[in-house]
């Protein structure tokens, strides 16, 4: 562990998800060609768009609502539906084809278990303090077996936008009753997780899953107060508090 701040008073953690428990973009990668997989052999009028009209399809549909860009979910549901409708799909079937193909997606991307440290981690520090997720994206937190260790999960979305937006930290603190400076956010992106926590008045704890964590090689906007080698520390870090 590294300290570069000060550590206060911990009543509460929040935690990014994606990259901070497990490496998230293989999993995306082969949801994505699940999904094509699946509307080339249910959807044929669609089978065969480019990732070029895909990529144009999602640009459409920032274009007509930017609200989508916290909302990973709901933007999904829109490209498929302009795509549907750009291959001239009878226009009673969209919808269908819609659910069908983002229930294929939601599954898959959500196909994988996360370590057992983290499990036995998560489990050692709910004991001790409320713990809160907070994501920008929308992994099924039930699927991949780590809903029962958070009191709330928080989604970015439409309404309640993106880290590093202060909504979400906002209202984890809201929801836990507690002032941001006795809240400590995990999370690997030092301008998402990082400096979106500290706008936010809470306390910040950089550590990457997926990659070699040197701090002159991220962007960064302010240092955390903390790094982590290792999640194994964060339940002998609040021994100490």
């Amino acid at each position: 562990m590294i300290v570069y701040k000060p550590i206060g008073d911990i009543r509460s953690l929040s935690f990014d998800l994606d990259d901070t428990f497990y490496t998230n973009w293989p999993y995306i990668v082969e949801a994505e060609q699940h999904l094509r997989a699946h509307i080339k052999a249910q959807y044929a009028v669609a089978a065969n768009f480019s990732g070029d009209d895909w990529h144009e399809f999602k640009r459409q549909a920032l274009q007509v609502d930017p609200g989508l860009y916290s909302d990973m979910g709901e933007l999904r549901r829109q490209t498929l539906h302009i795509a549907f409708k750009a291959a001239n799909m009878a226009r009673n079937k969209i919808d269908h084809a819609v659910n069908d193909c983002f229930d294929v997606f939601y599954h898959k991307r959500s196909d994988f278990n996360v370590d057992k440290q983290v499990h036995t981690v998560l489990s050692t520090l709910a004991n001790k303090v409320p713990l809160v997720a907070i994501t920008n994206g929308n992994v099924n937190c039930q699927q991949i077996g780590i809903a029962h260790y958070f009191s709330h999960i928080l989604q970015a979305n439409k309404h309640q936008r993106m880290k590093p937006h202060r909504d979400m930290f906002a209202a984890a603190s809201a929801l836990l009753d507690l002032p941001p400076r006795q809240i400590l956010h995990v999370g690997d992106n030092l301008e998402k997780d990082v400096w979106g926590a500290t706008r936010a008045g809470m306390q910040s704890a950089w550590f990457a899953y997926d990659r070699n964590m040197v701090l002159g090689t991220e962007k960064a906007l302010t240092l955390p107060h903390i790094q982590l080698n290792s999640l194994d520390e964060l339940p002998l870090l609040l021994k100490q508090m």
